[in-house]
């Protein structure tokens, strides 16, 4: 396989250009997380509350011989929650790849979690009858420097789209800002030769979003407003990573009785 690399770096996602390995670009959801996230915030402290609630007869003993276990036990509760979700959902989509491939994928090797999700993904390609054009690929953005993976470009009732699977609770409105950038990205970089094609005409995009009780064919607005919001969020990942690092100088004068914490305990 030929496909593009990646690396971690500082909690995102950057893609290798597989011409020339110095030039890095961050990765389309790393630049989408770059949209406020407050209600996380309230849902951490819920997720931790309903740890310490559910579990108090083994936080309780927690506490009494390792208090700082506990409140690591406690404060992780939502990272163990989120793990657990993307697990679930890394293994859903290499379950729909391959049924979108024509494979035959045999039930009894297939996850109890994740059985629900397959049976509806068989469902969905059963009666919308996808053509697949293009199945995870890595687009490119020499324009606006930026790459990521889509899931597929398919011809839906005579119109090509951009399709994205989801296994969250919702289809969240930030697809949207994913969808757009893969669709207006320079170029696909295929994964089997390495060679670069043309990212198609689209007409739009859609999300399948597969739950343990059902799934639903959702058409999402991807077009060139939503793109305007996906390249301010480009320019705040930059400033996030380098231009907000040399914006406050020191000092050219000051008074008063400030002290620097250093200050403070060498007196």
């Amino acid at each position: 396989m030929a496909g593009v690399r990646t690396l971690k770096r500082g909690g995102s996602r950057f893609y290798i250009n597989p011409e020339d390995a110095k030039i890095k670009v961050p990765g389309v959801t790393s630049i989408v997380g770059m949209l406020p996230k407050d209600f996380l915030t309230f849902w951490a402290a819920k997720t931790a509350a309903e740890a310490a609630v559910d579990n108090w007869d083994i936080v309780s003993q927690l506490i009494q011989r390792d208090p700082a276990g506990a409140i690591d036990y406690l404060k992780n509760a939502h990272r163990r929650q989120t793990k657990s979700a993307s697990d679930l959902g890394s293994a859903a989509h290499d379950l729909f790849e391959r049924l979108a491939r024509g494979e035959s994928i045999n039930p009894r090797y297939v996850h109890a979690d994740v059985k629900p999700h397959v049976r509806w993904f068989s469902e969905f390609l059963d009666e919308v009858q996808p053509t697949f054009v293009h199945l995870e690929e890595t687009v490119w953005s020499d324009e606006h420097q930026y790459a990521g993976s889509f899931d597929a470009i398919a011809k839906v009732d005579g119109e090509t789209v951009v399709l994205d699977w989801k296994t969250s609770k919702a289809v969240y409105d930030s697809v949207a800002l994913q969808l757009s950038a893969y669709r207006y990205a320079d170029r696909i970089i295929l994964a089997d030769s390495g060679e670069s094609v043309d990212v198609p005409e689209l007409a739009g995009g859609a999300v399948l979003h597969v739950r343990p009780e059902g799934w639903s064919f959702v058409p999402v607005e991807c077009g060139p407003k939503v793109f305007e919001a996906f390249k301010a969020l480009r320019s705040v990942f930059d400033w996030e990573r380098d231009g907000k690092k040399a914006v406050v100088g020191k000092p050219i004068a000051s008074g008063g009785e400030q002290q620097t914490g250093t200050q403070r305990r060498a007196a």
